[in-house]
């Protein structure tokens, strides 16, 4: 059995409370009236006037709107971390149905640990609904098209209204997240169950196999509307048909490297002596390729749209390229080339060190992908990495690493009923 160590409950107790006085701190600087905004900005941000009733009227809508962007900033720090984190937790949760499906015997040593991941998927997903509601009862304007005065004066929006309204949204969220938990539940129990029966009885084995089957269907379903849900309709002028697939592509390589890293760390630890180097080097292959799967949909995403030059699309890049530069471009860089230059050598795959250090850069560039997602139609130009950003990334990676150790001392990390364990132990290539 895993024992949760003082020194890492400490160390994650530590993130959360930095965390939390950090993003305290960023509501608490947050501008309460135009005024302040203005004054928090420089002069090229707000500076130029002009003059008469015009003039006037433009000013007033432009610190308005400021006051707003600034406001937002750190809600949108915030959410930004708190989608990042439940969206690993979902990453694994599909990785590991689909290793249930397919009836892969590598990955049998593994289970426990994405069960231990997946244990964060439900607080996870209570607090990002918890923040939409926020944001529904007005207590932030990330979302626009909860705003009534905004929906009325934009057709756009209004047009969109039967599917963007509060009662469906919440309700979508909802049955999502609740799909999703339900599928987690009785997956790990049927797990545990089957490590309590005869070697002969596989039927919680089989049981697992057919839900699993079935949630894949619900989850590939379910995490498209999801993304554009909680993530494209903050820009609810914006649409991509390939939206969905892009962010299920960024919460599973995420997932899967985050499987990579917990297990090379209780692997040095002393734990999950049967993982060796084949297990690793199949995560280090799904690494890389769904690196470069996601380098496919960004660039079909971003070519299409560039291509076709109509402004309404177009200006979501524009916005990021030129407000952007460095965290949209650097994390390409994160994202594709390093990973490709490192992992596509196969011997690598196998180096524990090398594993963790490309999987320390690949979560930190789709923490900044998501970043890239949320914050351009939320803050605009007014971003930057400051204690809101990191206190927020602190606060929510505590509390994962607290979620997830902590489950990982509920059950043996090894799941010895399952007919396939001894093919994982003795896997070999």
């Amino acid at each position: 059995m895993y024992t949760f160590p003082k020194r890492l409950k400490i160390f994650s107790l530590v993130c959360m409370i930095i965390g939390l006085l950090g993003l305290t701190y960023g509501f608490l600087s947050a501008p309460s009236t135009i005024e302040e905004a203005i004054e928090m900005t420089s002069s090229d941000h707000y500076g130029e006037t002009v003059s008469h009733d015009e003039g006037h009227e433009k000013d007033s809508n432009h610190g308005e709107h400021l006051l707003h962007k600034l406001q937002n900033k750190p809600w949108a720090a915030l959410y930004v971390s708190a989608f990042f984190f439940m969206m690993i937790s979902l990453g694994v949760l599909a990785f590991y149905a689909i290793q249930r499906a397919a009836q892969a015997g590598w990955s049998i040593v593994l289970y426990r640990v994405m069960e231990g991941i997946t244990a964060y998927l439900l607080p996870g997903g209570i607090i990002v609904i918890a923040i939409l509601v926020l944001s529904g009862l007005h207590f932030n304007h990330l979302f626009i098209w909860m705003d009534p005065e905004v929906v009325a004066h934009d057709e756009i929006i209004r047009n969109k209204s039967g599917y963007l309204n509060l009662p469906f949204f919440f309700a979508r969220a909802i049955f999502f997240l609740s799909g999703w938990v339900l599928y987690r539940y009785f997956s790990r129990k049927f797990s545990l169950k089957q490590d309590l029966t005869p070697s002969n009885d596989i039927s919680n084995h089989k049981k697992n196999f057919k839900i699993s089957a079935a949630f894949l269907v619900f989850y590939f379903v379910t995490e498209s509307v999801m993304s554009w849900d909680w993530v494209m309709s903050i820009d609810p002028h914006w649409f991509s048909t390939l939206f969905g697939w892009y962010v299920f592509a960024s919460m599973f390589v995420t997932g899967i490297t985050v499987i990579a890293l917990i297990t090379i760390y209780l692997k040095n630890n002393g734990y999950l002596d049967f993982v060796n180097d084949s297990h690793i080097h199949d995560l280090g292959k799904f690494m890389f390729a769904i690196s470069i799967f996601w380098t496919y949909l960004w660039f079909s995403q971003f070519m299409l749209i560039w291509y076709a030059n109509i402004p309404e699309e177009v200006t979501y890049f524009m916005t990021r390229i030129e407000d952007y530069n460095l965290p949209f471009f650097g994390m390409l860089v994160m994202n594709f080339i390093f990973p490709l230059i490192i992992l596509m050598n196969s011997d690598y795959k196998r180096v524990n060190y090398i594993i963790v250090m490309t999987g320390i850069v690949i979560v930190i560039g789709h923490y900044i992908d998501v970043f890239n997602m949320i914050m351009p139609s939320a803050v605009g130009d007014q971003w930057s990495i400051g204690i809101s950003e990191i206190g927020s990334f602190l606060f929510f990676f505590g509390l994962f690493v607290y979620i997830v150790f902590n489950e990982l001392t509920k059950a043996p990390l090894l799941a010895k009923g399952d007919p396939f364990v001894k093919e994982s132990e003795q896997y070999h290539y």
